[in-house]
C-alpha cells in the first residue's frame, strides 16, 4: 500500500471481526510505532496489548461500569467544550452516525446500546492501552498522538483496523488496577485494533473531513 493511500484510506473502525491479530502482525505494528517521532526523541509511550481472556475480562470490567453509570474520571479530562465550527463539526459527525445505525436521537434505548459498544471494544480482539509517566507535559502527549496515529497507520497497511477511544479511558483506575499499572501512569488513549468486519453498519460511515482550503493559508 503506497503511503498516501493509506493515510487517505484509513477511517475509524467500529465493528470487527472476532479473528485474533497475530503476534507476528501484532509485532510489525509495534515495530513501526518504535519509528515514531518525539520531542528530543523521549519517546514517552508506554503500551500495554490486551487480548484473549484478559481482553474479555477487562472488557466486562469496564463495560459493568458503564452500564451502571458508575462515576468517571479519565486521567486527561474530557473538553468542556468546542468553538463554534468545532462544536458543529461534532454535532454534525454524531447525527450521521445515528443515521447510519438509523437511531433516532429521541431513542434513549438506541443510543445508550452505541455508548455501551465502546467498552466492549466494538467486538475487536485486542485493545492497546497507551499509558505516559504522570510528570509528563503537553509535549509529551502530543507526541503520544503521533504514536497512536503510528499504530493507526501501521494497522491500517497490514489489513487490520483501529478505533481510538477516549470513553475507555473514563474507567482508567480500573484499567490501571487490572493492569498492574502503578498510578503514576496516566492513561492517554485506547485503541482497538483487529480485522475490520465489512458487513458492520458502523463500518458504512465515514466522518466528514475538511477540504485543505478550509484549514490552510498560504504565505508566500
Amino acid at each position: 500500500m503506497e503511503m498516501l493511500e493509506g493515510i487517505e484510506g484509513r477511517k475509524s473502525i467500529r465493528g470487527f471481526k472476532s479473528t485474533p491479530v497475530p503476534d507476528d502482525v501484532m509485532n510489525k505494528v509495534l515495530r513501526a510505532v518504535a519509528n515514531s517521532p518525539s520531542y528530543t526523541n523521549t519517546q514517552p509511550w508506554e503500551l500495554a496489548v490486551v487480548s484473549g481472556k484478559k481482553r474479555d475480562e477487562l472488557s466486562k470490567i469496564i463495560f459493568d461500569l458503564a452500564k451502571a453509570k458508575a462515576p468517571t474520571k479519565p486521567d486527561l479530562p474530557m473538553p468542556a467544550g468546542w468553538p463554534a465550527d468545532m462544536e458543529a463539526r461534532s454535532r454534525e459527525h454524531g447525527a450521521r452516525r445515528l443515521n447510519t445505525l438509523g437511531i433516532a436521537r429521541d431513542d434513549e434505548a438506541g443510543r445508550e446500546e452505541l455508548r455501551l459498544m465502546n467498552f466492549e471494544f466494538y467486538g475487536a480482539p485486542c485493545a492497546i492501552f497507551l499509558f505516559a509517566d504522570r510528570s509528563l507535559g503537553a509535549w509529551s502527549i502530543f507526541d503520544m498522538g503521533l504514536c497512536a496515529q503510528s499504530i493507526c497507520l501501521a494497522a491500517h497497511g497490514l489489513g487490520l483496523g483501529t478505533v481510538l477511544q477516549a470513553s475507555v479511558t473514563n474507567y482508567a483506575d480500573a484499567i490501571r488496577k487490572f493492569l498492574g499499572i502503578p498510578e503514576s501512569k496516566q492513561l492517554v488513549i485506547c485503541i482497538s485494533i483487529g480485522y475490520p468486519d465489512e458487513k458492520a453498519k458502523l463500518n458504512q460511515y465515514r466522518a466528514l473531513k475538511q477540504k485543505p482550503e478550509e484549514f490552510t493559508k498560504w504565505y508566500k
